[in-house]
């Protein structure tokens, strides 16, 4: 009777781990393909897309590092926004930074509204 639970019990953890192995393969493909931007945008609640190629910095600030680039065009995953030091641009002005799984972006780089498309309650 213990062997016959047992071999259930394995049937049971084998079948899981069935389920779960795609699910573990395409979270690996996602990581894999996160830094290209793609993946990005399914991690986070939004998506914010740069007219032109914009600073990505630690801290919503330029004098903070620059960790990397965002082309323009590529889409990239969003989760808040918050305010920061203000960056004007082609007769703008904007204070609000957007925070991406990598960094910060200036919201006058990017297409949408003054806070690059967020919505205005998505505040860090």
């Amino acid at each position: 009777m213990t062997t016959h639970i047992f071999a259930r019990a394995a049937l049971v953890g084998a079948g899981a781990l069935a389920l779960l192995g795609p699910l573990t393969a395409g979270t690996a493909v996602a990581s894999s393909a996160g830094e290209q931007g793609g993946a990005r945008i399914m991690a986070a609640p939004y998506a914010v897309t740069p007219y032109e190629t914009v600073n990505v910095r630690t801290g919503p600030a330029r004098p903070f590092p620059s960790v990397g680039t965002v082309a323009a065009g590529e889409t990239r995953g969003a989760y808040c926004w918050e305010f920061g030091e203000p960056v004007s641009d082609y007769g703008f002005t904007n204070r609000v930074w957007v925070k991406l799984a990598e960094g910060y972006v200036s919201a006058v780089y990017l297409k949408g509204d003054e806070y690059g498309g967020l919505p205005a309650s998505a505040s860090c």
